[in-house]
C-alpha cells in the first residue's frame, strides 16, 4: 500500500531510540525525508546509521531537549532552512519516572507537565503555521493507554498524557479545516527500554522478579504478548499518510486488546 507521503517531511522528537526511532525508521522507508532530534549526540548518530542503512533514505539529526522553548524553536527553523517544510509532527518524549499519585511533590508534576504537555504544545503552536500555508499536515501525538485506564504506579505519566489528550481534542477541531490532522497514539506495554526500566523498578520495590512482571503484564493482555515497535512505527506511519485523511481527534491504543473499555 503506497501511504502517498514520498517526499514529505516529517519530525519526529525524542527518535534516537525506542518508540520514537521506530516510527523514524518507518517515516523513511515510506520515502518520507526524516529529521529526528535528542539531547545525545553519540545516541543520535546511531540511530540515523541504522535508520540509513536499512532505509536508504534520508534523514537529518538535530541536538533538542524537547523542554527548551527556544532550542525547539531554532531547530524547527533549522529544519525549515534544510528541507523547505515540516509537513509531518511525531510528537513524543520520554516518560516521567514510575511512582503513585503522593509519592511525588508539586514540582515532580511540574516537570512531568513540562516534559509531555507543554512540549508538545510548543511543537503544535510552531509546526501549525508551517503546515497551514501548505494547507496539509499530519501531527501524531505519542501519549500512553493510561490516558484511558490509568497505571497506578505511572501517576506522573497519568496527569501529563491526559492533559496532552484535552489538548490535541482541542486543537484537532480548530485546524481541520486547513488540511491538518491531530491524533493521538496511545501505545501498550512494547518492548522497549522505558518498559525494561519499570520491570527493574518492579523487582526494586519488592513486588516480585523482573519474570513475574513480564508474566503479570502478558496475562493482562488478550493477545498474551507485549508489542513490537515495528508493529507501533507502521500504525503512525498510517495516521501520517494521505489515506488517513478523515481521521482527527482521535486517540488511538495499539495496546493487543489491554485497554477494557469501549472508548
Amino acid at each position: 500500500m503506497d501511504l502517498g507521503i514520498k517526499g514529505k517531511v516529517a519530525l519526529v522528537t525524542a527518535a534516537s531510540q525506542g518508540l520514537g526511532k521506530a516510527v523514524a525508521l518507518q517515516l523513511a522507508a515510506e520515502g518520507a525525508k526524516v529529521a529526528i532530534c535528542s539531547r545525545n549526540q553519540e545516541i543520535l548518530d546511531e540511530a540515523v546509521h541504522k535508520i540509513k542503512t536499512e532505509t536508504g533514505g534520508t534523514i537529518q539529526d538535530y541536538v533538542c531537549d524537547v523542554t527548551d522553548e527556544n532550542g525547539v524553536k531554532n531547530m524547527i527553523e533549522d529544519i525549515v532552512d534544510d528541507f523547505g517544510s515540516i509537513d509531518i509532527l511525531v510528537c513524543n518524549a520520554g516518560g516521567p519516572p514510575a511512582g503513585s499519585a503522593l509519592d511525588f511533590n508539586l514540582n515532580d508534576y511540574r516537570k512531568a507537565l513540562e516534559l509531555n504537555l507543554l512540549s508538545t504544545i510548543n511543537l503544535c503552536n510552531l509546526a501549525v503555521p508551517i503546515m497551514q500555508k501548505e494547507s496539509w499536515g499530519r501531527i501524531i501525538v505519542i501519549t500512553s493507554v493510561s490516558v484511558k485506564q490509568p497505571i497506578d504506579t505511572l501517576a506522573l505519566s497519568n496527569t501529563a498524557r491526559a492533559g496532552v489528550t484535552g489538548y490535541i481534542k482541542s486543537l484537532s477541531n480548530l485546524i481541520a479545516k486547513d488540511g491538518i490532522t491531530v491524533n493521538a497514539i496511545c501505545p501498550g506495554y512494547t518492548k522497549t527500554k522505558r518498559v525494561e526500566n519499570l520491570a527493574n523498578a518492579f523487582e526494586a520495590n519488592g513486588n516480585g522478579t523482573i519474570e513475574d512482571f513480564y508474566s503479570k503484564l502478558e496475562n493482562d493482555i488478550p493477545m498474551k504478548r507485549i508489542g513490537t515497535t515495528r508493529e507501533f512505527g507502521q500504525t503512525v506511519a498510517f495516521l501520517a499518510s494521505q489515506g488517513a485523511g478523515y481521521i482527527t481527534g482521535v486517540s488511538l491504543q495499539v495496546d493487543g486488546g489491554y485497554i477494557k473499555s469501549l472508548f
